[in-house]
């Protein structure tokens, strides 16, 4: 069985403890920052900010804040990674008056990962591929995310063997379930080519990291021969960004499972409720793509997810999606990247060597920003088209020239959500959460170079109605995940606090 090299699960070094330190905390202050706290004033590149209680608080700028300072007594003192969490608590319980539940365990449990993963890391060989090398290169992750590295707290040794930050990869475990109890909806049959189950039986994969999680609940279901355990795949599949979805390259093949762990803001299962509208979604965004390839977005491309198989008995623990692979998509030479691991970063990124940012920019723009806007305005389709759902394909030269989409479950179609509620959800994620961080990413390899004038042009030659108010208004929607997990709302519950329009003004 291949996996990323075992590593001993004991407390970080002294050299990487400030690196996890300094990941950790620059998503938690992007958040403290952003929803709670008041801006005052700039000293060169630090920013003052006063807290809910009336403290000062003051970071390095730039879009991964750093060294945090709490002015007490007139003098200024360095908030380690620790002290951070005790203060962002203190503030959140004054801000709201709630106790914010798991979320302080989740934020040390977030930054212990990140000290696993770089000692992991350091031991590990990165793909060779760059695709995989993009998809595996989130040790940040989330950058507005209190936690976006916490894995529920359970010891490392459980999941490190199947973290893509750790440049894993693993066999997945194959299940036979019986015919009778088998339940499934659209196109699986990529399933039954992973191996060979017994008459009477079909074949289920199973990520191992879950079937660890939920094992003992399936007792009786392998006792009484509902559910047959066939051994392992005779290959290894790669975790993906989503921790969750696996890439199985010779197959080309995305499978997407369960995991019983709350990543981010929500408990990773492939819910029923979200399941029996799958195909429905994934069916209209692919229409609405369909007729994108006839019209001025023709290289756009949908990844489908285009059917899931799972037990009557344990029908979201063991539910598997299958998902388009890549080659059935890509043009001719190019080479898919994830949008996510361009913005931060990983070795041999096109984003990182372009000579021109200026003409990389708007090919970007112009293989991202179409394929969005007219599936919304035209087919009534909201993408979520933030950094960790979008591919973006290069040629050769490392230019842009496609732009892919995935994720049935967090596309949404008109008829169920407003207009309204659609198009802020789309500038939350394609301009707040991805464009944003693409340009700053850019800005950071080239300094000097602003993005947004190239970016007004390409979203003023769009005619949706709302174009117009998008680049003139003074705000945008921002995403509030820390209020969100401290007050213990539903993670598909996006609320938003108005941010600076990077859009407006002057441009």
């Amino acid at each position: 069985m291949k996996r990323t090299e075992r590593v001993d699960p004991t407390p970080a070094t002294d050299a990487v403890g400030p690196r996890a330190d300094a990941y950790a905390a620059a998503p938690l202050l992007n958040c403290l920052l952003r929803e709670v706290a008041e801006p005052l004033a700039s000293d060169g590149d630090l920013r003052l900010h006063r807290l809910p209680s009336g403290r000062r608080l003051r970071v390095r700028a730039g879009r991964r804040p750093a060294d945090p300072e709490v002015c007490a007594a007139g003098t200024w003192h360095r908030v380690g990674h620790t002290e951070l969490v005790k203060l962002v608590a203190e503030e959140l319980r004054r801000h709201t008056g709630l106790p914010g539940g798991d979320l302080p365990a989740e934020m040390v449990d977030s930054r212990d990962a990140v000290a696993a993963l770089l000692t992991a890391r350091a031991r590990a060989t990165a793909p060779a591929d760059p695709y995989l090398r993009s998809e595996q290169s989130l040790i940040t992750g989330h950058p507005y995310h209190p936690a976006p590295k916490a894995r529920g707290g359970g010891p490392v040794a459980s999941w490190l063997p199947f973290a893509p930050e750790a440049y894993a990869r693993f066999p997945l475990v194959l299940l036979g379930v019986r015919e009778d109890q088998l339940v499934e909806e659209g196109d699986t049959g990529a399933l039954d080519a992973l191996g060979t189950a017994p008459p009477g039986y079909r074949l289920l994969p199973a990520h191992p990291w879950q079937l660890d999680l939920v094992g003992r609940e399936l007792a009786d279901a392998f006792a009484d021969g509902r559910l047959l355990r066939l051994g392992t795949t005779a290959f290894d599949s790669w975790p993906t960004a989503a921790i969750r979805t696996v890439y199985e390259p010779r197959r080309d093949l995305f499978l997407k499972f369960s995991l019983d762990v709350r990543i981010t803001n929500d408990i990773r299962r492939l819910w029923r409720h979200d399941l029996s509208r799958l195909r429905r979604t994934d069916m209209a965004v692919g229409q609405a793509f369909a007729a994108l390839r006839r019209g001025s977005a023709a290289s756009a491309a949908w990844l489908s997810d285009r059917g899931y198989r799972t037990a009557a008995f344990a029908f979201e623990e063991l539910a598997v999606l299958v998902r388009d692979g890549l080659r059935g998509h890509l043009p001719p030479g190019a080479t898919a990247l994830l949008a996510a691991g361009l913005a931060e970063g990983f070795d041999g990124s096109p984003l990182a060597a372009t000579a021109d940012p200026g003409a990389w920019w708007e090919a970007y723009l112009r293989q991202v920003v179409p394929p969005a806007l007219k599936a919304f305005d035209d087919h009534g389709v909201v993408l979520e088209a933030h950094l960790q759902n979008t591919l973006v394909a290069v040629d050769a030269a490392g230019t842009p020239v496609q732009a892919l989409f995935r994720d049935a479950e967090g596309a949404k179609a008109l008829p169920d959500v407003t207009r309204a509620a659609g198009w802020e959800r789309l500038v939350y994620c394609l301009v707040v959460n991805h464009l944003t961080e693409i340009a700053a990413a850019l800005a950071e390899h080239h300094p000097g170079f602003d993005a947004w004038p190239a970016a007004r042009r390409e979203l003023a030659r769009h005619a949706l109605p709302e174009i117009p108010a998008l680049l003139s208004a003074p705000t945008l929607p921002g995403k509030t995940n820390l209020l969100l997990r401290w007050t213990g709302a539903d993670g598909a519950a996006a609320r938003y606090l108005p941010v600076p329009n990077p859009l407006a003004g002057g441009h």
